[in-house]
């Protein structure tokens, strides 16, 4: 058998072997990417979309602003973002509990985090 073919078998034979393997580790990843979600909430309207979102512990909010020109804001326990007209900001729960939050800039626009 030639370095090339002896090569060629050695490469087949532990794909063949890494194959059944990958399967395995990628479960727990899958897992973990559940865990870690991440749960939106639009500023449009001047009202966040929708007002209430339940996640469990360790999940993320992020909310995006999309009202145009119009500036806002989310301030709740332990988080604020600066006021701005555009962009995203997240926060992730690690705690359970339910947070709180508003506008400042227009104080009729709150919501909450349900945090389970």
């Amino acid at each position: 058998m030639s370095m090339r073919c002896a090569g060629a078998l050695v490469t087949m034979t532990v794909l063949a072997i890494a194959v059944p393997g990958a399967g395995a580790v990628q479960a727990p990843a899958l897992h973990e990417a559940q865990a870690s979600a991440s749960h939106v909430v639009v500023l449009e309207h001047k009202r966040f979309l929708p007002g209430a979102v339940s996640i469990r512990r360790g999940e993320s909010v992020t909310w995006l602003w999309r009202d145009g020109q119009i500036p806002h804001n989310v301030i709740g326990r332990g988080f604020q973002s600066r006021v701005v007209t555009r962009g995203s900001f997240s926060v992730r729960f690690a705690q359970r509990g339910t947070y709180a939050y508003t506008c400042t800039v227009h104080p009729h626009m709150d919501g909450t985090v349900i945090v389970r």
